[in-house]
């Protein structure tokens, strides 16, 4: 995955972490923010509650396969802009790619859902401006 696709520095996970935005799905939990650009960067957080790194290393390496297969099809903001996504894992029993798939395009959908409805909840309304009452 290039580089330009991932998130690298720790105040970049901090952003996306302090955006309070969390969904999970399956063993997965997906903190985003929206990231005023054309595609979407991962950053991956699993801890060794998982388990040893061999475990570790294979669930990182099926959340970027399953994130690279997912990236193009994964919902875009109104503005045609995408996400910033950490993805973290909680300990589960060993999963096929697919799994990993269906949590992950679940949990961004939900993640999209709930950000549009603060995107809604944060534009005024344009029915009757303040200041206008008789």
């Amino acid at each position: 995955m290039p580089r330009s696709r991932r998130l690298a520095h720790d105040l970049e996970y901090e952003a996306v972490y302090e955006a309070k935005m969390r969904k999970s799905a399956g063993p997965l939990t997906v903190f985003s923010m929206p990231n005023g650009r054309a595609f979407y960067r991962l950053g991956l957080a699993v801890g060794k509650r998982v388990g040893r790194a061999t475990v570790r290393v294979r669930e990182k390496r099926m959340i970027r396969e399953a994130f690279r297969l997912l990236q193009h099809e994964l919902p875009r903001r109104e503005d045609q802009t995408c996400y910033d996504l950490v993805i973290s894992s909680r300990a589960h029993g060993p999963l096929e790619l697919d799994g990993y798939l269906a949590a992950l395009q679940d949990a961004v959908a939900q993640a999209h859902q709930a950000w549009t409805r603060r995107s809604r909840r944060a534009k005024p309304s344009d029915a009757s401006p303040a200041g206008d009452a008789p």
